[in-house]
């Protein structure tokens, strides 16, 4: 079990004792997988932590608290209305007290070492304000077994212009330090979505270190249902991620140029990802607008052939992408299965 246990009512010997680091796990339709999660909290080879977990307003309550009950005993746990990934994330903010926090969302899990390995990083370098690692993906079938920076690399120095143009992405399963993610301003909480990219921008800006390496200290799980494996959704709070920065932070001509670059990026990937729903829902004409302005921008072959079939032979395109789909689904099934 964990290896300081507590809970909301600490004696005193534990109130004085602060720990390294706080864990944080907001809890949010997640009563299926958030057990395993705090396994493997438990199983860390580093043992001077808390963890607050918070419930979030979830609907599946009842499935969480019953996970949660072989834990409650050695845990914080915080029952609030919903205010999103940020708002979870403050509220346990503002209960820490470890000189580190360590996100960990409630369907992943990390690997024992995970908090050794990010602490003594941590200890090693006081200038380093954030830190991720790699994470192996699984829940899949097309994905597992690949890591995450397989799929969002992580190349060169973590700053402005690399986050924004995608060239580094922060894996969610970060160790931080708590004052500079106070000062940095803590979690938008009118952000439902990317509040994560918000935050590391914001820390950059305030003069924070943030870097990497590619040890896989976690698993990360891939779920349909989750908000992330929306594209539109995505890149919607992405733009308005973009668009706070513009308005709110102290950024340089050669930012603002980046920004710019990236705010058209990313609303030609909106208006891809637009255009391919417009196209499954059978909507040909908002199809063929979404990507039309899509291909304005990233110039194409291969999409400009998809607009001329949609112009030419629409039928015939939506017929053999549903056959594409039940192929990819038969395999997708088969190898879940063996």
């Amino acid at each position: 079990m964990f290896a300081h246990p507590h809970n909301s009512q600490h004696s005193l010997e534990h109130e004085r004792r602060t720990p390294v680091v706080t864990v944080i796990v907001p809890a949010y339709k997640t009563g299926p997988y958030i057990g395993d999660t705090l396994k493997s909290i438990a199983a860390q080879t580093f043992g001077d932590y808390e963890v607050i977990v918070v419930n979030d307003g979830a609907p599946d309550t009842e499935e969480i608290e019953r996970a949660l009950e072989p834990y409650l005993q050695h845990i914080t746990y915080i029952k609030q209305e919903n205010r999103g990934l940020s708002g979870a994330r403050n509220t346990a903010l503002r209960r820490a007290r470890g000189k580190y926090v360590a996100l960990l969302d409630s369907d992943d899990m990390w690997l024992p070492e995970y908090l050794a390995e990010q602490v003594a990083a941590m200890e090693a370098n006081p200038n380093i304000t954030v830190l991720y690692p790699n994470a192996v993906l699984f829940g899949d079938p097309a994905t597992d077994g690949l890591t995450f920076m397989d799929l969002c690399p992580s190349e060169g120095e973590v700053t402005f212009e690399s986050l924004v143009l995608q060239r580094c992405t922060v894996f969610i399963s970060v160790i931080a330090r708590r004052d500079a993610l106070i000062a940095a301003g803590m979690f938008d909480e009118s952000l439902r979505s990317s509040e994560d990219f918000d935050m590391w921008l914001r820390v950059l800006n305030n003069g924070g270190w943030i870097t990497y390496h590619r040890r896989p200290l976690a698993r990360s799980r891939r779920r349909p249902d989750s908000l992330s494996a929306d594209p539109v959704w995505m890149c919607q709070h992405i733009l308005r991620v973009l668009d706070k920065a513009r308005e709110n932070l102290k950024l340089t001509t050669e930012e603002r140029n980046i920004l710019k670059l990236a705010r058209t990026r990313f609303h030609a990937k909106l208006r891809m990802e637009e255009g391919k729903r417009a196209f499954i829902q059978g909507d040909v004409k908002g199809a063929i607008s979404g990507l039309r302005e899509a291909n304005a921008f990233f110039e194409s072959r291969k999409t400009g052939f998809v607009l001329f079939l949609l112009k030419t032979v629409p039928g015939l395109l939506r017929l053999t992408y549903m056959v594409r789909d039940r192929l990819t689904a038969r395999t997708l099934k088969r190898a879940s299965q063996s």
